[in-house]
């Protein structure tokens, strides 16, 4: 990645990788803040806890599932620039709102009946706005980077992603319980910021003809989805990568409760783990890059998926062993790094990542390097709309496991399992990959 840090010099990429990072560090801020403060500050039974999660999880993926078909035709028939500069002023607007949900909740001001359907509708807000920019982050890469920089790129945004992610987790933590009146101001700032910086990516008009958009969401939907998956390696990169955040929103959904209530560990001890873990997701990012040297291949994706099955695995076996040697009380951080097991613990939790990081970023490169730069976002949304729907069943399966009593330690080994999934799906892309590779060196000879 040092070859490829000039980019981060250059117009034509850096105001997008500080855009994209504002947008990550203010939704994972918010999103953590208010399920953390939910989870510790509201409700107090697993089951319960373990269904808001997933309830949180499947409003914001959503509208994923319902608008990407017309989030990717806008990108790919409108200036892309302009669209991130409208999308990231509607961010204030929603943001606003969340601010007076936080309030109202830490205030305790009808938490039930008012608080939390004002937080939970300005999350469904911001699945809205990450539905339209979601496109644009990876399908404009190729039209303001040369063909060499695309996965390196695309590393950069991914890596980004969790480095933000990673500094709204650290502040979410102490925020959700204590200080949840800087978060109202947090969340506000920094959607005004991300504005202003938006405002300096430079002009990405549509490469093709401009077409009408076809406002049927459901035909749209199945007809983008259609069109798309003609191309092997693009069909095969995203019902991998849909399978792997089926994984991962089930851990996602899992995560607080069994934070709470396995680990015994306080907020800040949750925030830990996912600090962790976003820690783990950038160095994979960072590492496969540099292991194929630029090239989009899925060549290291089979070998890196079965690894983080395995320290789901790991990560499991630890949690068992913790269970029959529990705290009588939520530990704080120093409480917990003196608990026995807690470096094993998060060893698990950065291989978990950075396996998962070397998976998933390449396949995300085969959406904009295989396709026509004038359909890449449409692409991207066909992708989304895959994803979410694989995310929401995710979702609504920890939810129904939750439901029928199987302990959340227990559903660890479902994720394990998907895991081996997963590494058939990136084995067909390798087959696909060097078929495509095959019949080009044919018809160049």
């Amino acid at each position: 990645m040092l070859t490829s840090m000039h980019l981060l010099r250059t117009r034509r990429f850096l105001p997008l990788f500080v855009t994209q990072l504002f947008n990550a560090f203010n939704d994972n801020l918010y999103k953590t803040t208010m399920v953390l403060f939910v989870v510790y500050a509201v409700y107090n039974d697993e089951s319960t806890e373990a269904a808001f999660s997933g309830l949180a999880s499947g409003l914001f993926i959503l509208p994923f599932f319902i608008l990407s078909a017309l989030a990717g035709q806008l990108a790919d028939m409108r200036d892309k620039a302009k669209i991130i500069r409208i999308i990231k002023l509607c961010e204030i607007g929603i943001m606003a709102i969340g601010a007076v949900g936080l309030t109202l909740a830490w205030k305790g001001v009808a938490v039930h009946a008012f608080a939390i359907p004002l937080l939970l509708a300005a999350l469904f807000a911001m699945g809205v706005h990450s539905t339209f920019f979601g496109p644009i982050k990876y399908a404009i890469l190729p039209q303001h980077l040369e063909k060499d920089e695309v996965l390196a790129g695309t590393g950069w945004v991914e890596a980004g992603t969790y480095i933000a992610i990673l500094a709204g987790t650290i502040l979410a933590g102490p925020l959700a319980v204590q200080h949840t009146g800087w978060a109202t101001v947090g969340i506000l700032v920094t959607a005004c910021i991300g504005y202003l910086v938006s405002r300096h990516v430079p002009p990405a008009p549509p490469l093709g003809e401009p077409e009408k958009l076809d406002w049927h969401i459901l035909r749209a939907s199945v007809k983008l989805v259609r069109d798309t998956m003609h191309n092997a390696e693009v069909y095969y990169a995203i019902l991998a990568i849909s399978f792997f955040w089926t994984i991962g929103a089930v851990l996602f959904i899992q995560f607080p409760p069994l934070a709470k209530n396995t680990i015994m560990a306080s907020p800040e001890v949750a925030s830990l783990f996912l600090v962790v873990f976003s820690i783990g997701v950038a160095i994979g990012s960072v590492a496969v890059n540099a292991l194929l040297k630029g090239r989009v291949s899925a060549r290291y994706s089979p070998i890196s998926v079965i690894v983080m099955g395995l320290f789901v695995g790991a990560f499991y076996m630890v949690a068992k062993l913790w269970e029959a040697d529990q705290p009588t009380s939520l530990l704080s951080v120093s409480e917990f790094i003196a608990w026995p097991m807690a470096a094993v613990l998060l060893l698990c939790l950065l291989g978990i990542s950075v396996s998962g990081g070397m998976f998933v970023v390449p396949l995300y490169a085969f959406l904009t390097t295989r396709v026509s730069p004038d359909k890449a976002s449409r692409t991207i949304a066909a992708n989304n709309i895959v994803n979410s729907g694989a995310m929401v069943g995710g979702s609504l399966a920890a939810m129904a496991l939750s439901a029928a009593g199987v302990p959340i330690t227990e559903q660890l080994l479902l994720c394990a399992a998907m895991c081996l999934f997963s590494a058939w799906l990136a084995r067909r892309l390798i087959v696909a990959e060097n078929a495509a590779a095959d019949l080009a060196a044919a018809a160049g000879a």
